[in-house]
């Protein structure tokens, strides 16, 4: 008899109960009807898998990516805000929006590192260019924006020390790409904040792949409030402005974009969303950021609930990438997230006259 490392996973067998001299049993065919037609053989299934196992592989990431895609999040849309006060010369507002990304994004980095366990493999994935892969190409713009943006805050910091550093003749030349920097790093805001939506929707975890077509828009949405509010932290109400305008849109664009998402998602696949810790997550996402964007607009020019209601929004976007992942790595473990929604699919196919492919063929 052969043994492997799911022996002990198999459920006992029953004893078989032994015949008599070989008789059969009269009226076996016949228990629960009159013999005139066939009688159900097939229990009805239940939800399960090959030995316990899940259907779908859970994805090996832990809190270390649901933190980098919040602070992934902030340094987009703190360049953002950056470009905006680069723009209409608010000082204040482009240092603070510049110094707040590059800080979310060396955290993040750290973060991105822990996971993958070793920091060369960041470096071997950039030895190629794959558009067809989100990891591939979120690599790649987290490398270009960390060039800009880095760029743009060592200028910034030799000017907030008097220009101490021994530059040279570097220091033209750095003052002359701060802004073309400035500007790249902004155009790469928007990839930054929804490449990592498109990460984790391309996988086969259930929930995950539902959100597929609003998960950007409720990251994006996300990161926009998570930004204005870490600028209302730190810039003072008078030149906070456009970081005010910025919340407020983000917390009217992700309240939104979730509803929209949840809406369309399948109905089973949606449940994680709103059980566990996943559920108590997201809920208090919501009461956060209804109460950040409230304070926003109308206290945001008194300096305490500006600070106070830049804290919520922060906490409210954290807590939107840790739900939304938690949902997913849940979803995964249940059979019922994968088989029930596929159930749904197959027979939706069905009613509409899709017979005659390998999907829906009835043997």
């Amino acid at each position: 008899m052969s043994l492997s490392e799911f022996d002990s996973y198999r459920p006992p067998e029953p004893p078989r109960r032994r015949r008599r001299d070989g008789a059969r049993r009269r009226g076996a065919g016949q228990a629960g009807g009159d013999g005139s037609r066939e009688m159900p053989m097939v229990p009805e299934p239940e939800f399960g898998s090959y030995y316990g196992r899940p259907v779908v592989k859970p994805a090996p990431w832990g809190h270390e990516v649901a933190a980098y895609l919040f602070l992934g999040g902030v340094a987009g849309g703190s360049a953002l805000l950056a470009l905006g006060g680069q723009l209409t010369c608010r000082d204040e507002l482009r240092r603070n929006a510049r110094l707040g990304s590059v800080t979310a994004l060396g955290l993040g980095g750290a973060a991105l590192v822990a996971d993958l366990g070793r920091p060369e493999r960041f470096l071997h994935m950039l030895r190629t260019f794959k558009p067809t892969s989100p990891m591939s190409m979120g690599t790649w713009i987290l490398s270009a924006f960390g060039a800009g943006m880095g760029t743009a805050v060592a200028s910034e910091v030799d000017r907030m020390t008097g220009a101490r550093f021994p530059l040279g003749p570097l220091r033209p030349v750095l003052r002359a790409v701060e802004g073309p920097a400035g500007v790249e790093a902004a155009v790469l805001a928007g990839p930054l904040a929804a490449y990592t939506a498109a990460l984790l929707s391309d996988t086969a975890t259930p929930t995950w792949n539902a959100a597929r077509e609003d998960l950007a828009f409720v990251f994006v949405s996300s990161a926009s409030l998570a930004a204005g509010g870490l600028a209302m932290v730190t810039t003072s109400v008078g030149e906070a402005g456009p970081a005010r305008r910025l919340a407020a849109l983000g917390v009217a664009g992700e309240l939104v974009a979730t509803k929209m998402m949840e809406r369309r998602m399948d109905p089973v696949a949606a449940e994680p969303l709103h059980h566990g810790q996943a559920g108590t997550m997201l809920a208090w996402s919501e009461r956060l950021a209804v109460a950040g964007g409230l304070g926003t607009l109308l206290g945001g020019r008194h300096r305490a609930v500006a600070a106070l209601s830049g804290l919520a929004l922060l906490a409210s976007s954290a807590l939107t990438r840790f739900g939304v992942m938690e949902a997913g790595l849940h979803s995964a473990v249940d059979p019922r997230y994968t088989i029930e929604p596929q159930k749904a699919r197959l027979a939706a196919r069905r009613a509409a006259g899709v017979t005659d492919d390998s999907i829906t063929t009835v043997g």
